[in-house]
């Protein structure tokens, strides 16, 4: 049985231009925490994993933009990992090797639609970055993952295209309507090492957006972005 799992993932290994020296270990990062509360056997899911492969990933995105971008200052670096070092891009790059496929998952997180869930293919893959590194050695995790990481890297480099979403709603609120907007967290799903905040941002007392994130800084810049895109659209309108 566990053979053929393992045969079973000899594709992805191949989309990944990687063969492990242990597939056990992406077998441990593929296997979700449903699925391991379901089955009778004592079975590790990847959340320790996926806690090493987060910090793999800022680590080679750092290293290749200070070698790359040396006029860029700390700010502007930030911003671009962060823009790709982020649940919706790590998801996107999911897809593009079909990690979804081989995730091991509980029937009801299969039946719901976990394969393609934005949350479980990103925390899915930092989990096969961490076990890629405890395969093999940061050198290694650089060389194959950095080709598709550079991709995602260069939409972002020219840093006027990385907005600050917040910035320009308050911009747009006090010149448009003296005031400025106010945030609130209004809900934390899921437990403390993947927690999500949902956040809205109110003016004149009115919710205009809504959004959530990792961070209550990601939720809050995704529902000032709703704003804007509200504020713009009813000008676009004539409204």
């Amino acid at each position: 049985m566990l053979e053929e799992r393992i045969n079973e993932l000899i594709p992805l290994q191949k989309a990944l231009n990687y063969s492990f020296n242990d597939p056990h270990l992406l077998n441990k990062a593929l296997t979700h925490k449903s699925y391991a509360n379901e089955i009778d056997i004592p079975v590790k899911n990847n959340e320790r994993f996926e806690f090493l492969g987060d910090s793999v990933l800022d680590l080679i995105v750092s290293d290749y933009m200070i070698h790359e971008y040396v006029d860029l200052a700390e700010g502007a670096l930030s911003k671009i990992r962060a823009a790709v070092v982020n649940e919706g891009c790590l998801a996107v790059l999911a897809k593009e090797i079909g990690l979804g496929q081989y995730l091991l998952l509980g029937k009801g997180e299969h039946l719901s639609g976990g394969r393609q869930k934005t949350s479980i293919l990103a925390n899915a893959y930092e989990a096969m970055v961490g076990a890629l590194f405890c395969d093999s050695n940061l050198e290694t995790v650089s060389k194959v993952l950095m080709p598709t990481l550079v991709v995602e890297i260069d939409k972002y480099k020219n840093t006027c295209k990385i907005r600050d979403f917040k910035s320009d709603l308050q911009e747009y609120t006090q010149g448009k309507l003296t005031c400025i907007p106010s945030y609130k967290v209004v809900g934390e799903i899921g437990p403390d090492h993947e927690k999500r905040f949902e956040v809205e941002v109110t003016v004149r007392n009115k919710v205009q957006g809504k959004g959530n994130g990792r961070s209550k800084k990601e939720a809050e810049q995704n529902a000032a972005m709703m704003a804007l895109d509200n504020y713009l659209s009813d000008s676009d309108s004539g409204e």
